[in-house]
Formats: C-alpha cells, structure tokens, sequence
C-alpha cells in the first residue's frame, strides 16, 4: 500500500486523483459540476450532484491508475471553501441547495452585524472579516429562509457542514466532521482555541448541535463504507483547498507564501504559531495542522481570477477553449492602455468591497478583443500583486523579512505570460514546480503523514520540485507605474 488516494471537490469541478509515493498522478478523473445562478450574485451547486462526481471519479481514477483499492493507503480530502450545506441527519438528504462561496446574497446579515457592533469581535475570534464570503451568514440564511429548518435544527434534526464534512458523511456513512482549516472559514471557530465560538453562534441563532466536530488536518477521519471501493480505505488528511495547497507547496516555514491561480486566486504566507491581524485587507487563517499543533498563514483572496478567462469564452465568445487565452493574448505586444477590472461579485482582498463591479477602462477605436484578453490575464497578475503589496506591509509591521520568491500552482500558472507578468510586478522570483497539482498533493500528503507513509515534514519537503523560475524583467519603477494605473481603474469600479 504505497498510493494516496486525494478528493478535490473544487468550484468548477469534481476530481480524485492517485499519487504515488514520490508525489507522481498515476491516476485522475475529472468531472465538471454544475453551476446554479438563481438570482444575480446567488451562486448554488447540487449537494447529490457534488457526492455523486465525487464518488464515480474515484472509482475512474483507480481503474486509470490500474490499481484496486487495496493499493492505497489511506484518502485525503480537499474541498472549495466556505461552501454551506445542511442536511437531514436521518435521511442524509440536504434541505436546500449548496450555497456557493462566490454567492453574495448574506451581505444584509452582515450589514446587520456590522451595525451590532460585532466586525471587532469576529476578526479578534476568527480572524476574518465580516464579510458574506464565509459560511456563517450562509448558513444564518438557510436557517431564516427554509420553512421549518430554524426548528428543525433546534430539535438537534439537522447537520451543517462545508463540503468536506458532506463528503466524510457520505463516505463514512454518517461521521459528522470538519478539520481545522475549512472550520477556520465559517466565521464561526475561535481560531485561539480550535472550538466553536459560542457568542458567535448565538447571536446568529445557529445551534451547536448542528456543528461538526473539529479535528486537525492530519487525524482519523474514519474510512469508507466498504460498499464505495470494495474496502474500507482510512481517511486521514482534510484541509480546505487553499491550506491544501500551501502544504502541497511544502511551505512550512514563517515567510514562506504561495498563489492559486484557480476561479478565484488565493495567496498565503505561513506566519508559523503567530496569530497576527492584518492591517491591510487580509484575513487570519487556520493552516492546515497536523500533531505538531496550532499553525496560522495570512491570506488574500481574489474572487474572480481565471473566472475571467471563462468569461471571456462563454460570456463573450472571444474563443473556443480557455487555453486559447494565451495565444490570443501574445498577438499583441501589450494590452494596449487596457485595464480590466473583473470585480462580478464585488472584489475580495486588500479592497474588500461588495457594491464594486467590473469595469474594462481605457479602450480606443483600436482596441481588439486580443488587447481584452491581454489585460484580463493581466488583471489575475494585479490582484495577486495587491496582495502581495498588502503582505509585504504586514510582514513589515511585524519585523518579519520580506517574501523573496512565490510558488505559485492551480491551472493557471502553466501560462507562461501570466506567470512572467506576475514576477515583472512582484519584482520577485515565481517559481513553478513540476507537480502544479499541488492542492490535491496537499491532501495527500497529510494523510500519508498521518498514516505514516512519510516521517515528517522534511521528507515531504524534498519532493518539491521546481520546474521553472520566472525572474523579474520589467524595470521596478515600470512596474510601480502600473500598479498605480491599476489603483487607478479600480478606483473606477468602486464607484459605479
């Protein structure tokens, strides 16, 4: 038994992909879910559908690694965020679409507990910000808006989970549980503690009883009902996709940071066992944990990153495939004074604003759709290096030394313009490694660590690999004026 079975539950699609013990897939299966917009900025997926993708790529990624069951040692699972579900204990059947971490429909719940006075309180406890991203309000709506549910969750008749717990559920047959870095996203856990906040749950009206139990990211998370596979294979490693992929990155020290370049863009740097508030737009957050004990990382999310590629395919019909981008983007030589700001949902860190909306700035009788492509590549390169700017300024205020390069992952990152655009404006190495798939890597290596496949940190630290090194080669003052022409157009979209 020396392969790791990893689930990667994502936005846009379900996956399960088999490593070896060297970090290598020698198996994935892949299908899309479907997206549900049943209002503007409500974002929904099929909780059925997320388990039924789940459970068939598993089987099609061991039949491709043409091993059975047998030959894995033990799952891990990674997931989209934020995501809230609730679901009948007894049936297992959810009480209402998933709602999608994208949606935005909890910002007058917010609104609510802002003017309560509760914005200090919950970044102090949680280390986020009040803000309709995370589950809290989600599932505040869910219970204010499904006839009975408030009820029927007092009555201690209903579960709440994000999409890890709705897949241990199933898997295990009824196991009710979250690890630390995806509970750490409800705007609901005292990251201090690693429990539920019960000041927090109260003056949302959600009972505890509806809460899953909180592990560490590398624990015993139960097995899978032998039905699934044909054995009961251990799950020992979950941890929400971002801290997955900083794990993945074997980015375990103070200091050190990666991006996700996925829907949206995530970046995080490890601040060791140092619970630290960001004075500039970012969020505190759980790392993925394992027996060492409490680990936190600052994080900047960017709502729509490669989502923009998609919207130029589907929305625009600019072109066929989205890895058509690139091409379409290089038959120009700049973007051509074009900034596209692609705030659909409203924008997420350092800005973080709702009401902001998407803006294309600066065009002229000779802009084409390849300058458009251009800078919505481009517009993935500025949010991230707003983050980047803003992390640079925490570390700054918190005598820490600065970032010295960036490993970066997700689909995104194998497009060579963005990631050599993205080093231009960081003025900092970006380093690609060989595996990108570094968020079901995450996984995977915590629950071979768990299950003793690797010894430690160390051994997993020397299966990074680095394929290649992006070096800045845009002068810094060059890159300093565009970051201000970018200010600039996002200043415009803020104020439409």
């Amino acid at each position: 038994m020396s392969h790791l079975l990893a689930l990667d539950q994502g936005t846009s699609s379900t996956r399960s992909i088999v490593f070896n013990r060297q970090g290598d897939i020698v198996g994935l299966a892949q299908r899309e879910l479907t997206q549900h917009y049943p209002q503007p900025g409500w974002v929904e997926h099929d909780p059925m559908e997320i388990w039924s993708s789940q459970r068939s790529t598993m089987s099609a990624a061991l039949a491709q690694a043409n091993i059975g069951a047998e030959a894995i040692t033990a799952i891990g699972i990674t997931n989209q965020r934020e995501t809230t579900i609730v679901w009948d204990r007894k049936t297992g059947e959810p009480i209402h679409k998933a709602i999608v971490w994208q949606d935005r429909r909890a910002e007058p719940a917010c609104a609510v507990l802002r003017e309560n006075g509760f914005e200090s309180l919950i970044q102090q406890r949680t280390g986020l910000r009040l803000d309709a991203y995370f589950s809290a309000t989600k599932l505040q709506w869910i219970l204010d808006h499904v006839p009975g549910a408030r009820a029927r969750a007092q009555a201690g008749e209903l579960a709440f989970g994000t999409v890890d717990s709705w897949l241990i559920w199933q898997l295990t047959g009824g196991r009710h549980l979250t690890d630390v870095s995806n509970a750490s996203r409800t705007m609901l856990l005292d990251i201090h503690r690693n429990a539920w906040d019960t000041d927090l749950l109260e003056a949302l009206q959600i009972p505890l009883a509806m809460m899953p139990e909180v592990l560490p990211s590398a624990a015993d998370f139960g097995s899978t009902q032998v039905e699934l596979l044909g054995r009961a294979v251990p799950i020992r490693g979950v941890a929400g996709d971002q801290q997955s992929a900083l794990f993945g990155q074997a980015c375990f020290q103070p200091g050190m940071a990666k991006n996700t370049y996925g829907t949206g863009c995530f970046m995080l740097m490890h601040t060791g066992q140092k619970f630290q508030i960001s004075d500039n737009g970012l969020v505190t957050t759980s790392a993925a944990q394992t027996s060492e004990g409490v680990e936190y990382a600052l994080e900047g999310s960017v709502f729509v990153g490669g989502a923009v590629v998609q919207w130029l395919r589907d929305g625009l019909r600019a072109f066929e495939h989205s890895s058509d981008v690139e091409a379409l983007a290089r038959s120009v030589p700049d973007a051509g004074g074009v900034f596209f700001v692609p705030a659909f949902t409203g924008l997420g860190a350092p800005y973080w604003d709702a009401q902001a909306r998407g803006t294309i700035a600066g065009l002229t009788r000779g802009t084409t759709m390849a300058h458009v492509a251009r800078a919505a590549l481009e517009s993935i390169a500025y949010q991230s290096a707003a983050l980047l700017q803003a992390m640079g300024r925490d570390a700054q205020t918190a005598g820490a030394a600065p970032m010295t390069s960036l490993r970066v992952d997700g689909g995104a990152c194998v497009n060579d313009l963005l990631m050599q655009f993205q080093a231009d404006l960081l003025g900092i190495p970006v380093q690609r490694p060989t595996m990108v798939e570094t968020t079901a890597l995450g996984a995977a290596f915590l629950a071979g660590l768990e299950a003793g496949l690797y010894q430690d940190k160390e051994e997993i630290s020397d299966l990074w690999r680095l394929d290649r090194q992006f070096d800045p080669l845009m002068p810094r003052d060059q890159a300093l004026a565009c970051m201000d022409r970018w200010e600039r157009a996002v200043r415009q979209a803020r104020t439409l």
